[in-house]
């Protein structure tokens, strides 16, 4: 299929414009970044964070209106890929003291709900776990299946035959799962996922994420710097900053717009980006390529001329890889839930602005510079 066969656009006439554009993007990105900032997924900040599926839809402002009762600070909760989902955060890693004795309360009474008058006896005890030691095993392997079958995280101590210890979780997650199990009695759940990520994993995973940025953009600018010219190598970086400072300037802007925009800073956000900077560089390297074979072909050729050329003879390429890309992270977008929102929204967002720039600002960015420099580019 071809289209724009014979397309023939002064790209560079509009250049100016493009840099005026590009320009008031990038400050109000920076300026929403400096002044409002990101919104850090609890893979860099920390924090325990547990998605939970009801069986009847819920209403999120009466969870929310609830999470004070729980005791575990400020409580973030929102919907999770549907009016039965619940995502819920917090930024605490170890449950607090009072909310662990009354936990260990629960735990008793469920106790002895089960199996009055049990002899029962605490163990060992950690910030994320109790020991509790029984009369003998069938006393043990009955408690065990009964407490996990009643939402407990249990597990016995040994598989040995003569075990009589049960482990049982008292995590921040397992206290909100036993608030909302008496609050909403009537409306049973299952738990989606639950994440831990301690305040060191965090900053360890924000420097890397920074690290792996820098570093794909140092072996781009090396690459492109062998295989075109060093000014081709500045263009394409400054065009992939370009996109990765656009995108998330959008990230702080549409942040508290509405919920369905609340994207925060993932693991799989960063990963989008990644994939950006390589889809980028590829459509800028597959323009950059038709403009070296054209200044081969006329070497005393005017290069604005050259380059709006070659622009215009990778366009409809450019227009088809482009359009199925969006397709399908449209649909990601649209329907991909709340796990695959961040990372959908970048790559679709990120796609149409690395377009944009492959042929307004990397391309653009050569031209000015050789006419300035007064330098003529051969290959």
């Amino acid at each position: 299929m071809r289209i724009f066969k014979q397309l023939d656009y002064d790209f560079l006439g509009k250049r100016k414009m493009a840099y005026v554009l590009s320009g008031t993007l990038l400050l109000i990105g920076i300026l929403s970044l400096a002044f409002h900032g990101l919104e850090l997924g609890i893979d860099f900040k920390g924090g325990s964070e547990i998605a939970l599926q009801f069986d009847k839809p819920v209403d999120i402002g009466e969870i929310r209106s609830y999470s004070d009762e729980i005791g575990l600070g400020k409580v973030e909760i929102k919907t999770f890929g549907g009016e039965t989902g619940v995502l819920i955060r917090t930024e605490l890693q170890t449950v607090p003291h009072d909310s662990y004795r009354e936990f260990l309360n629960v735990i008793d009474k469920k106790i002895d709900e089960l199996l009055p008058g049990v002899e029962k006896q605490i163990v060992d005890t950690s910030e994320i776990e109790v020991v509790y030691n029984f009369p003998n095993p069938d006393t043990t392997n009955y408690l065990n299946n009964a407490l996990f079958k009643a939402g407990f995280q249990t597990t016995k101590f040994s598989e040995e035959s003569n075990n009589t210890k049960i482990v049982i979780g008292v995590g921040v997650a397992d206290i909100i799962q036993e608030k909302l199990r008496e609050k909403f009695p009537e409306n049973p759940f299952k738990v989606l996922k639950v994440d831990l990520v301690g305040p060191k994993i965090g900053k360890e995973l924000k420097l890397d994420a920074v690290i792996a940025v820098f570093l794909a953009l140092l072996v781009i600018l090396v690459y492109l710097g062998f295989r075109f010219k060093f000014v081709f190598a500045i263009g394409a970086v400054v065009a992939l900053f370009h996109d990765v400072l656009i995108t998330l300037g959008l990230f702080s802007l549409l942040y508290g717009v509405s919920d369905w925009l609340n994207l925060e800073i993932s693991v799989n956000v960063v990963a989008a980006f990644l994939t950006l900077v390589g889809y980028s560089i590829n459509d800028t390297v597959v323009v950059f390529d038709r403009i070296r074979e054209n200044l081969k072909i006329h070497k005393t050729g005017d290069l604005g001329k050259i380059i709006n050329r070659s622009i215009s003879n990778t366009m409809p390429r450019t227009i088809i890889t482009s359009f199925t890309t969006l397709l399908s992270t449209f649909v990601l977008l649209i329907f991909g839930g709340d796990v695959l929102r961040g990372f959908a929204f970048t790559l679709f967002f990120g796609v149409i602005i690395g377009t944009y720039s492959s042929i307004f600002v990397a391309s653009a960015f050569v031209y000015d510079y050789v006419t300035k420099s007064k330098k003529r580019i051969s290959f």
